[in-house]
């Protein structure tokens, strides 16, 4: 069974930082494209950010571009997603992903939607960033 589980999220004043963790079990990262996606409140769900494990490779959206840094450690088989800079606009619930399509999770970040394809989801984990 696959599963990846968040963790890490909570609430934080403007300008903090976070550092949220996707531990993945049931599938080797290195053979995926992870990604990050957040749902704020009466929003649709977005790409944000993703990592080819096998790589190293990065891609993020512009929203974020600078202030979140993705990151994997391979033997951990964890993604991580450090946030620095925050602002309350940043307040979603962030969701990481796990897609053997590369494409869909890289038009999901550009397109700022969910595209079809994600193989698989965690529950989320919520970050608050307060004024």
């Amino acid at each position: 069974e696959v599963q990846l589980v968040e963790s890490g999220g909570g609430q934080v004043q403007a300008g903090g930082s976070l550092r949220l963790s996707c531990a993945v079990s049931g599938l080797r990262i290195t053979d995926y494209t992870i990604g990050w996606f957040r749902q704020a409140p009466g929003k649709e769900r977005e790409g944000i950010t993703c990592i080819g494990a096998s790589d190293g490779s990065t891609y993020s959206a512009d929203s974020v571009k600078g202030r979140f840094t993705i990151s994997s450690d391979n033997v951990k088989n964890t993604v991580y997603l450090q946030m620095n800079s925050l602002k309350p606009e940043d307040t979603a619930v962030y969701y990481c992903a796990a897609a053997a399509d590369l494409l869909a999770i890289m038009h999901s970040i550009v397109a700022g939607t969910t595209s079809d394809g994600i193989d698989y989801w965690g529950k989320g984990t919520l970050v608050t960033v307060s004024s």
